[in-house]
């Protein structure tokens, strides 16, 4: 069954809520959070994750009219023929399972008329098997040493989804040190290599087709770099690829046999849960990527079945509607209040702009509404001293996802205290500002009362200020795999209600022939 393709400003829900929109647009978040119950009825909770989305302005009736649209749309349907492997990449023609590369259960998935399950089980038995031996020391080098470093070649997908988590769990990694090389830019190649020892050091060349311009020259560059002091007969026991491309992998000198597969049925930006996280399983152990997997699937399992009202991934996406095609926002900001996620909000700018930044919709035809948010961030307590002050005092209104742990992974709790009230205390600032009345105050108290006219209109709050607060019990392979899974599906979820194909990239094309046109003069 192909989607739906219904233009959402169409529907009867959307006038709904253009109507519900005028009638609360000036609606005050600290008023709402003085009803009683507002925390408990505007909370999910989900395993070890609680999301918490009392500071918005939205009532209950915002959400029944949001879900009210998600259903219009056709959302329960699209998720279901997702999941199942229909072709709902229409414009590339594949189907869209990054969801199966987790699912656990017996239950086949068809391409083609083939389940591809026993495909994914196999490679993942690879990825253990070689894992395994490069941690323990039993793949050896060209002079017979065991690997001391691994380093990713990739680019876009095939790189900043595993740098992400690599970094994201340094906390679980092993004795091996991972690097990432993706910009064409030669000295960006040069830095990475330069302390590396040939005789102990692992390639993984991630490029699905083998020809990528910026993941062949940098792969080119290191087998040169490679060749000054070993043979083309030690490739084989430095270089492994993710690749379909047998041909071309062939001819680079990498045995048939260190090659893990890529299939036309995951986009590249949603990989990191194929072969592609192959240097994900080496930096951690084969248990802990296992392990987020596992998470992953958990919400998947949760996003398939729950009821809209209910169902994090939608309840997010229907918020940030909201605030995208109502209230004209047009960012996001995603705050993870740990250090370990510093690469987060790189991984979504891409995960969600190279999604959704689409200005045709499903039926081929100009959109005249907005779709795709830009999105942005940095860790806390670190942006606090940055921009959040545009965030806090500026004009523009930019909804925000605050990502937090409730226990620290090396048990410093007074640091963690710390940064947990600067967690909830940057959301109430936002939520709830500051007054005339209180900087008043503060000002005659603090004994500027000769400067109070002069300071007051610049020490007011507005607040008003929406916020998520993401938080789970602690940071592990698990809770990582569930929270971008929740990402992936509030873009999927998105995309559906904006009518446009999230799984196609044609806006990375153009640039990159002109490139070549440029090469070739």
């Amino acid at each position: 069954m192909a989607l739906q393709n219904i233009n959402p400003t169409t529907t009867k829900s959307w006038q709904e809520l253009s109507n519900h929109f005028n009638e609360i647009k000036d609606i005050n978040i600290k008023d709402l959070c003085k009803e009683s119950k507002r925390k408990e009825d505007f909370s999910i909770q989900f395993n070890d994750l609680l999301v918490d989305f009392s500071k918005h302005r939205i009532t209950k009736e915002t959400i029944s009219l949001l879900v009210n649209l998600a259903k219009e749309v056709g959302l329960k349907e699209a998720i279901e023929s997702q999941f199942s492997g229909e072709i709902i990449n229409v414009t590339e023609g594949r189907a869209v399972l990054h969801t199966a590369l987790r699912s656990s259960t017996d239950d086949s998935i068809l391409i083609d008329g083939k389940d591809i399950k026993p495909k994914i089980q196999k490679a993942l038995r690879k990825i253990k098997s070689f894992s395994n031996k490069v941690i323990s020391g039993k793949w050896k080098g060209y002079t017979g040493k065991s690997i001391t470093d691994v380093v990713n070649i990739g680019i876009g997908g095939s790189d900043l989804g595993p740098d992400m988590v690599v970094e994201s769990l340094k906390f679980y990694k092993n004795q091996l040190n991972t690097h990432f090389v993706s910009n064409v830019d030669g000295d960006h190649v040069s830095e990475v290599i330069r302390n590396l020892n040939p005789e102990t050091t692992l390639f993984v060349i991630v490029s699905k087709t083998f020809t990528t311009q910026e993941t062949i020259s940098n792969a080119e560059t290191i087998k040169n770099w490679f060749l000054k002091s070993a043979t083309i007969f030690d490739i084989p026991k430095h270089f492994v690829a993710v690749s379909t491309n047998l041909e071309a992998v062939d001819s680079f000198g990498i045995d048939k046999n260190n090659v893990f597969p890529m299939w036309n049925w995951v986009g590249g930006r949603f990989s990191l849960w194929s072969a592609v996280g192959l240097s994900i399983s080496l930096s951690v152990g084969f248990d802990n990527y296992k392990a987020l997997l596992e998470g992953a699937e958990e919400m998947d399992i949760h996003f398939r079945n729950e009821d809209f009202e209910n169902n994090i991934p939608v309840v997010l996406a229907l918020i940030s509607i909201w605030y995208n095609n109502f209230y004209q926002a047009e960012t996001e900001a995603v705050l993870p209040y740990s250090q370990y996620l510093s690469k987060l909000p790189s991984y979504l700018q891409q995960a969600i702009m190279e999604s959704n930044g689409k200005g045709v919709d499903r039926n081929g035809h100009k959109i005249d509404y907005q779709t795709g948010t830009i999105v942005w961030g940095s860790t806390g307590t670190n942006m606090q001293h940055a921009f959040m002050q545009l965030v806090h005092q500026g004009t523009k209104l930019i909804p925000a996802d605050f990502i937090g742990y409730k226990e620290s992974l090396h048990g410093l709790t007074d640091h963690h205290k710390k940064l947990m009230a600067n967690y909830y205390g940057q959301m109430d600032a936002l939520a709830f500002g500051k007054t005339k009345e209180e900087v008043h105050l503060e000002l005659k108290v603090s004994g500027n009362q000769d400067k109070i006219n002069q300071l007051l209109p610049f020490k007011v709050f507005e607040g008003n200020r929406p916020s998520n607060a993401i938080l789970f019990d602690k940071l592990t392979p698990n809770s990582l795999g569930k929270l971008i899974a929740l990402y992936e599906h509030k873009i999927f979820t998105q995309g559906i209600l904006w009518n446009i194909y999230s799984y196609d990239q044609f806006g990375v094309e153009l640039g990159k022939e002109l490139a070549k046109k440029l090469l070739n003069k």
